[in-house]
């Protein structure tokens, strides 16, 4: 259905939009991932108004099977990063989609 969007994508269209060089962006946007990682790393919520929520979630321990050998293994607890959009993002998200259906325009930012 959609296709991908790479980091160098995004930073070229954010200078387009901005004005700024593609390595003044490209620093931005790297510390600006790097602060969410950093941040997710310490079990830190991350909430951006209007965007969304990052977190991490725990995931209990249970026991999973190895596909190929059909094998039991125990699967201990652990953490993994989560992302929550928030209501504003999720109605521009299934607006711009349903818009997008209707008239087929294929833009990539």
């Amino acid at each position: 259905m959609a296709n991908n969007v790479t980091k160098a994508e995004l930073v070229d269209y954010i200078a387009g939009k901005t004005g700024l060089t593609k390595l003044e962006v490209k620093a931005v946007v790297e510390g600006f991932l790097d602060g969410i990682k950093q941040a997710m790393r310490q079990g830190r919520r991350i909430e951006i108004r209007g965007f969304g929520i990052f977190s991490v979630k725990a995931r209990r321990a249970r026991m999973a099977r190895n596909p190929r050998t059909g094998e039991k293994l125990p699967l201990g607890k652990r953490f993994t990063p989560h992302f929550r959009p928030s209501d504003e993002f999720l109605a521009e998200v299934d607006q711009a989609i349903k818009a997008r259906a209707t008239t087929r325009s294929d833009t990539l930012l």
